[in-house]
């Protein structure tokens, strides 16, 4: 009894400092056309409008392919066809102030309209591309990269 005691106060007092705060889900897709996966801790499933999107997950179309997610702080990210998205690094806990949202485009398209943490704290955001680094500064924006 001493015991469960004492992890049923350690658990409620990481979750007081927020650290582990952050697991589960970061978003949900909203939605889905033609040929659209998730790649999860390296297993690929069909993507499927409610799955959750974790944090290291890589989002992939095909052709003819494209997903919409909302992420937790209501980013919303459209990625299109032929497209290779992953997100690495999710952190939204605005009452400790701890923002953060990188991810990275390797190939395709996406559209992005930011959420919480890019107007809260906007050096906070940043999407990588093969060439370069886009900030985001509370806006929207899309983005091509060529193969």
């Amino acid at each position: 009894m001493r015991f469960r005691s004492f992890v049923v106060f350690a658990v409620a007092a990481l979750l007081a400092q927020g650290a582990i705060a952050d697991e589960g889900p970061v978003g949900r897709v909203k939605t889905v056309k033609g040929d659209a996966s998730v790649v999860h801790a390296g297993s690929t499933s069909p993507a499927t409008v409610g799955a959750p999107v974790a944090l290291g997950d890589t989002l992939k179309t095909g052709k003819d392919g494209s997903i919409g997610v909302t992420l937790r702080d209501n980013t919303m990210v459209s990625i299109g066809p032929d497209t290779e998205y992953a997100i690495d690094r999710f952190v939204f806990q605005p009452r400790q102030n701890k923002l953060s949202f990188v991810s990275r485009v390797t190939k395709g398209s996406l559209h992005y309209v930011s959420g919480t943490i890019a107007k809260l704290s906007p050096d906070a955001v940043k999407v990588a591309t093969p060439t370069g680094t886009i900030g985001v500064r509370g806006t929207r924006f899309a983005v091509r990269v060529g193969n």
